[in-house]
């Protein structure tokens, strides 16, 4: 039995470690589009268990697959794909609040469960030279809303509501949750 994270993400490989678990990363390769015209809390919820069930596995094989996105009022907010993007993501974020959802799904055997975190910030009104100097430091490109709260993002978020880990990309409180469900022999040993 392995336990796999379906991402190549060096966040959430940080975080599914806070387990002391033994895992190995498959990741995923699907198209991660979300549907306009669906609710972002079901689709990030969808593009998980494709994610999940995308990877090759063993009958007993365990796993985990996550899907992080920024919404701002009703808008998501993916990752930026150049400065200009990652600038007007930062602009409509400053000062207001907004949500971080985290589609994560947990397969084993024929069973799979399904949930979606969601987390509220706040960002105090930002200028635009933090801005642009956060932008030039390079961490908001390969990130939702195109920010890291984990790093420079500390600085602008005034508030929040919610599990602080699903902000970085993976909700570990609900997630060991699910996994004492899923492989009780593996979460035994766990806190």
């Amino acid at each position: 039995m392995n336990l796999i994270l379906a991402s190549g993400s060096p966040r959430r490989k940080e975080l599914l470690g806070l387990f002391g678990i033994p895992f190995v990363i498959r990741a995923a390769d699907i198209d991660e589009t979300m549907d306009p015209g669906q609710a972002p809390f079901d689709e990030v919820a969808r593009v998980s268990r494709l994610k999940a069930l995308a990877v090759p596995r063993e009958q007993d094989d365990i796993v985990i697959a996550a899907d992080t996105i920024v919404v701002c009022e009703g808008r998501v907010l993916g990752k930026p794909h150049s400065r200009e993007e990652a600038v007007r993501m930062l602009t409509a974020l400053s000062g207001r609040d907004h949500q971080v959802m985290t589609g994560c799904t947990v397969v084993r055997g024929g069973k799979a469960e399904t949930f979606t975190e969601v987390t509220d910030l706040h960002f105090r009104p930002l200028t635009d030279t933090e801005i642009a100097r956060y932008v030039d430091s390079g961490e908001p490109m390969d990130k939702a809303g195109a920010y890291g709260i984990q790093g420079g993002a500390a600085l602008f978020c005034e508030k929040i509501v919610g599990d602080y880990y699903n902000v970085m990309g993976l909700p570990v409180c609900r997630l060991g949750q699910v996994l004492r469900k899923f492989a009780p022999e593996i979460m035994e040993d766990t806190q």
